[in-house]
């Protein structure tokens, strides 16, 4: 008697497993049903489903609100709110009569990825589904216009800025370009041409840096931090520019308190005029860096932003040693430009580089995790 109850608790067990069992999972295959363009919101996905495997298992279909469904190119399914229901692959191999279901989604809310086609043996409650693993892969998939939008319309503002300063200051702005200057460190002679900080030209290129790190922050926050800005900002157009706007202010008045600093350090290490030559050294590699990682991000924001979250922490972390590298090219300039001791030198460059960029850096990593 004890071992038939063994056995049936057994067979219940395995009909509990069994029950929650999803045998193919179609989430991360879903593509563009038309041809994206920055311009146009991505409303319209497609995923094509094999209907002769498992022949005894039913879909399990979850759809976002005001949705227009079609199989195989025929009018399907219309959705006023979020829709979750199943259907028996066989009858949906009956219906159609092919052995392959093309299902055309459009929606103007398939930025919520909750679009989702999974075949399973038999119904899953949705308390199970819940406690499931989050379709990581619809995630980044289709990026919400505004985020888009956003993106485009900041770099051209900063081009048009760019544009503007080099009309205005087109010598000072080849000098601080120039990527040459980098190696050759003209600044460090005594000729050095950047010697007024607080004039209207030197200010102006230092909120344009601004505006460029500010974007990459905002694109960090959409990347890492999207439910905070959905629940306390918004992820609308207008709340993304307003914070990158914010943003660049913010920026800007921290670079020139970074200079403060610096001058300060430098009279108190007696490094003379040295603090122009340290800052605008720096500030080009900033601005070769974040260049760089403002024109890749476009081409995925344009063609895959899916592939951004790993492709952006891999140009933070190329920036990062970027910049470790540039003051340890600074500190082999100011050697053996500057009759100063190595000790003292070293210490002077870490106190004013070395220690808040990485405490910056620190910050960054924990608003990645």
């Amino acid at each position: 008697m004890l071992k038939i109850r063994l056995l049936f608790l057994f067979f219940v067990f395995l009909s509990l497993g069994i029950n929650a069992q999803v045998l193919e999972n179609y989430d991360g295959q879903w593509k563009s049903a038309k041809e994206e363009s920055w311009l146009e919101s991505n409303n319209q996905v497609e995923l094509e489903v094999d209907l002769v495997s498992f022949p005894e298992s039913e879909l399990r279909i979850k759809l976002p609100s005001k949705s227009t469904v079609f199989v195989n190119g025929r009018l399907w399914q219309l959705t006023s709110g979020d829709t979750v229901f199943y259907k028996s692959t066989s009858e949906f191999r009956s219906e159609f009569g092919t052995e392959k279901a093309t299902f055309t989604v459009v929606s103007s809310n398939l930025e919520s990825f909750n679009t989702s086609i999974r075949k399973v043996l038999s119904r899953i409650n949705d308390q199970e589904l819940a406690s499931g693993a989050v379709e990581s892969a619809l995630k980044f998939r289709f990026i919400p216009q505004p985020v888009r939008d956003f993106y485009f319309s900041a770099l051209f503002i900063i081009l048009f800025f760019v544009a503007l300063y080099k009309l205005a200051y087109p010598y000072l702005l080849a000098v601080m370009v120039q990527p040459l200057s980098v190696i050759s460190a003209e600044d460090f002679s005594d000729s050095g041409n950047l010697q007024k900080f607080f004039s209207f030209d030197i200010i102006f290129y230092i909120l344009i840096v601004g505006m460029m790190i500010s974007q990459g922050a905002v694109t960090g926050l959409v990347i890492y931090r999207r439910e905070w800005l959905e629940t306390w900002i918004g992820l609308d157009f207008s709340a993304l520019l307003m914070i990158w706007l914010v943003g660049s202010f913010i920026i800007t008045i921290l670079t020139i308190m970074k200079f403060i600093g610096i001058r300060v350090v430098s009279y108190l290490f007696d490094l003379g005029k040295a603090e122009f030559s340290h800052f605008f050294y720096l500030l080009r590699l900033i601005v070769f860096g974040i260049t760089v990682v403002i024109l890749i991000g476009a081409y995925f924001v344009a063609n895959n932003f899916a592939a951004l979250e790993s492709v952006f922490g891999i140009l933070i972390a190329g920036f990062f040693w970027f910049y470790i590298l540039g003051v340890v090219g600074l500190f082999l300039i100011m050697m053996s430009r500057l009759s100063f001791k190595k000790y003292h030198l070293f210490t002077y460059l870490c106190i004013a580089e070395l220690v808040p960029f990485l405490i910056l850096a620190k910050w960054i990593m924990v608003l990645g995790q």
